[in-house]
C-alpha cells in the first residue's frame, strides 16, 4: 500500500506539468472570425480597389486553410505598438496570447512597421513592387497593429484569392505559395512581421516553379501538380 501511495505521490507532478502545457496551446479562430476573402476579377484597374467579381464569389476560411494558411484573431486594442522598430523583440510583448503563440511556433524575431505615404520613403513605388507575384523560401507571419490591406494568394486553380486582413489578424503563408500584397484605399497599415531565426525577406519573382520552396508547396498541397502541368496534360 505505502508503494502505490509513493508511486501515485511522485507521478502527480508531471501530470500538472502537462496539463499547464496543454493549457498554453493556442487554437486557431473559428471559422466566423476568419478575414473575409473573394476570387478576384481578372482585370485589375486599381490594385487598391476590393476587385470583387460580379456577383461576388466568397471564399471561406475551409479554403484558406486548404491552401496551408493559417489564422488568429488577436487583440489590437489592448496593447501599444511602436510606430516603427527594426528590430522589435518578440519578448517584450505584453500579450499573453502573441507570448504563447510566439513560444509555440518559435519565432525569435520581430519588427514593426508601417507603411503609409507618411512614414514609408518612396510610398508609391513600394506598394507597385509588394504587389509582384512572388514566393519566400520560409513561411511569412504578419500581424496586424492598426490598419488594414490585401493579400492576394494563389488557389488550387490558379485564381487570385483577395484576403482582406484588418486590425487584430493575425495570419501566415506557407513558404511556396505564390502570392502579393496591397494597402488598401486607406493607404494606411501597421503591422509586425515574425520569424523564425534570422529575417531573409528575399522575394522570388514567378516563375520559379523550380525553387524547393515551390516544389515542396506544390507537394504538399497542390497535389503535385501545377498550372502548367495541367496545360501540358490538357494538350496531350
Amino acid at each position: 500500500l505505502m508503494s502505490t501511495m509513493t508511486t501515485t505521490t511522485t507521478t502527480a507532478p508531471p501530470e500538472a506539468k502537462k496539463a499547464k502545457t496543454e493549457q498554453v496551446s493556442i487554437k486557431e479562430a473559428p471559422d466566423s472570425e476568419w478575414p473575409k476573402a473573394w476570387i478576384m476579377s481578372e482585370d485589375v484597374e486599381n490594385q487598391k480597389a476590393p476587385n470583387q467579381q460580379d456577383p461576388n464569389i466568397p471564399v471561406d476560411a475551409a479554403a484558406m486553410r486548404a491552401l496551408g494558411i493559417h489564422y488568429w484573431k488577436m487583440d489590437a486594442d489592448a496593447y501599444t505598438y511602436p510606430i516603427k522598430a527594426i528590430p522589435w523583440d518578440p519578448k517584450d510583448s505584453q500579450d499573453p496570447k502573441l507570448q504563447a503563440l510566439r513560444d509555440e511556433r518559435g519565432y525569435s524575431y520581430a519588427d514593426i512597421i508601417t507603411i503609409t505615404p507618411e512614414h514609408l520613403p518612396g510610398f508609391e513605388e513600394k506598394i507597385k513592387s509588394f504587389f509582384e507575384e512572388h514566393i519566400h523560401d520560409a513561411e511569412e507571419i504578419r500581424y496586424i497593429l492598426d490598419g488594414s490591406g490585401y493579400f492576394d494568394v494563389r488557389s488550387a486553380n490558379d485564381e487570385w484569392i483577395r484576403v482582406h486582413v484588418k486590425k487584430g489578424d493575425l495570419m501566415t503563408l506557407p513558404e511556396g505559395i505564390y502570392h502579393r500584397f496591397t494597402c488598401d484605399t486607406d493607404d494606411y497599415i501597421h503591422a509586425m512581421r515574425l520569424f523564425k531565426g534570422h529575417p531573409v525577406w528575399t522575394p522570388f519573382n514567378r516563375p520559379v516553379d523550380d525553387h524547393p520552396s515551390r516544389v515542396s508547396y506544390v507537394e504538399q498541397y497542390l497535389g503535385g501538380i501545377t498550372k502548367e502541368g495541367e496545360k501540358q496534360e490538357a494538350k496531350e
